[in-house]
Parts: structure tokens; sequence; C-alpha cells
């Protein structure tokens, strides 16, 4: 089977997808996005579902059951964002342990929003420029310093990136209506993210590497690696340029910065100072490369 519905990313999470889609004939066509879409009366319901689980999305002795709850329903909405979604509301189901010994906690959220135009992740064209909200790097940074034992001792503001992100709903509406072409949330690392619309738009992306806006202490390669950043990628015409980025800047208060383009042919292309490196892999949810 061709079409969109095969236009993923590299990797075994995404080999299993693709075989998933190619069982369901016709009905798997659409698949593979931020949000299933639904036409409800001229727009169209956006839905998605993200599953937090306790020793792979969150650790107890890091995090509050508040920030764990938060940090899911984060997780999900940003997928809404992602599609330039207004939210609706938040369906939760939670797994607890009956055993502390031995079970797990599990948080199952669920999100509608509603979109009157989507943007999907592959709509990306030749000759489009590529851009990333906020900075990266910082939910990275947090969890190094979590995982050596250093969590009590954070900076509030990095602990904050790290256990209370904040989804993207208003850059996402904004830059839908400004023309953008493609758009997904950066959960599983940039360089990852990138690869995944590059593959759904049928493009390529190159993306330059000291241009990456990044937090204090993280080096360009780290900000390209990092996950769970919950900031957005989208790809918007040349035409938008600094004025665009300025205009943003003001309705938002938050950062767009340029970080790449668009062109003819395939996959992900990363310069660091003009010299082409490997692209750092991503969160891989399934654990087989």
């Amino acid at each position: 089977m061709t079409g969109r519905s095969l236009r993923l990313g590299a990797g075994g999470e995404f080999d299993r997808l693709r075989a998933m889609f190619a069982a369901l004939g016709a009905a798997g066509r659409d698949l593979g996005d931020d949000c299933a879409l639904l036409p409800v009366g001229g727009r169209r319901l956006a839905i998605s579902i993200d599953l937090s689980l306790e020793g792979v999305h969150f650790r107890t002795d890091w995090l509050s059951f508040r920030e764990i709850g938060w940090r899911a329903t984060a997780a999900a909405l940003s997928d809404l964002a992602a599609d330039g979604a207004a939210p609706l509301g938040v369906l939760v189901s939670l797994g607890v342990p009956w055993n502390v010994q031995r079970a797990t906690y599990l948080v199952d959220v669920c999100v509608l929003g509603l979109a009157a135009r989507p943007v999907r992740r592959s709509g990306a064209r030749p000759g489009d420029g590529l851009w990333v909200t906020g900075r990266l790097g910082g939910a990275g940074l947090a969890l190094a310093g979590l995982r050596t034992g250093r969590g009590r001792r954070l900076a509030p503001a990095l602990r904050r990136r790290f256990a209370h992100p904040i989804p993207r709903i208003a850059a996402g509406r904004w830059l839908a209506r400004r023309g953008g072409r493609a758009m997904i949330d950066i959960s599983d690392g940039l360089a990852a993210d990138a690869g995944h619309l590059a593959a759904a738009s049928g493009v390529r992306v190159e993306i330059e590497l000291e241009r990456i806006p990044r937090w204090p202490g993280v080096t360009p390669l780290a900000a390209a690696r990092s996950g769970e950043e919950y900031e957005l990628l989208v790809a918007l015409p040349r035409s938008f340029g600094t004025a665009g980025a300025r205009a943003f800047r003001r309705a938002t208060g938050l950062a767009l910065t340029q970080i790449g383009r668009c062109t003819s042919g395939r996959g992900l292309r990363v310069t660091d100072d003009g010299r082409r490196i490997t692209p750092p892999r991503g969160f891989n949810h399934f654990g087989v490369s």
C-alpha cells in the first residue's frame, strides 16, 4: 500500500505502525499523525490519547502526583497544539498498584479539541522555512540532573520545565491561522520529530544545529536530542520571514526561530557550522532499533 499512511519516520516503533496500517488497508490511509480528526459541523474534532507509565515516563521519587498528572495531560494537549486545535475537554483513566511492591502507576489521558484549519505533518513544501517555538534542551538538562541525584538542587525554572511543561496551544492556533503548512510537537527530540515531518510531507528537512535556540548550558547537539520539550516545529512559507516571527512573539510571548528549511528530496540533513553530521537519535517507545 502507498500513500500518507506509510509516510512515517525511521525506527522500530514506526516499522510496527507501518505494518499495522498496511493490515488495515484503506481504513489505515490517514493514520500516523498527532491527532485523529472527525468532521463536526464544518469544523474538525481533534482527538489524541497519551499514556504515561511509571518507570518509563515518570518516577514517583522525582515528581509529586500532581506533577505526574500535569505532565501526562500536557503531553496529550501538546498533540492538539500541533494540529492548531482549541481544547474542549480531557478524559483520564488511572492505573494504581494493588500491591505496591509489584505493580506500577499509569495515567492514560484522552484530549478532545476543535480545529477550524487543522495543520498536519504532511503539508510542508520545498522552499518552506523550518521554525521552532521557545528554546530547547531544558527538559533534557533537568532529566540529567534527576538521574544523577541532583534533582533537589535543580534551579526552580529548570525543574518547572521538566515537571510543569506548558503545551503550546495558543502558539499552535496562531501558526495555523497564519499559514503553517506542517506542524509537530517535539516529544521524541527535535531531530527525530523533524524526521517524522519530513517523511509525512515527502520533503527533505535541513537543520542547522548552531541556529537551535537553547537553554543556558545546553549544547546544540544536546538540544537537538532532548525529548519531552513540547515545543512546536513548524514549516512556514518563505514569505513568513522575520516580520512574522516578531508578530508571533507579540501575540504569544514566545520566540520563534528559523533553524532550517525544507527542500526537494527525502529524509533529514543536519549540519554543524556547515559540516554534515549524523542526526541524533530520539526516544524509541518500543526500545528496539
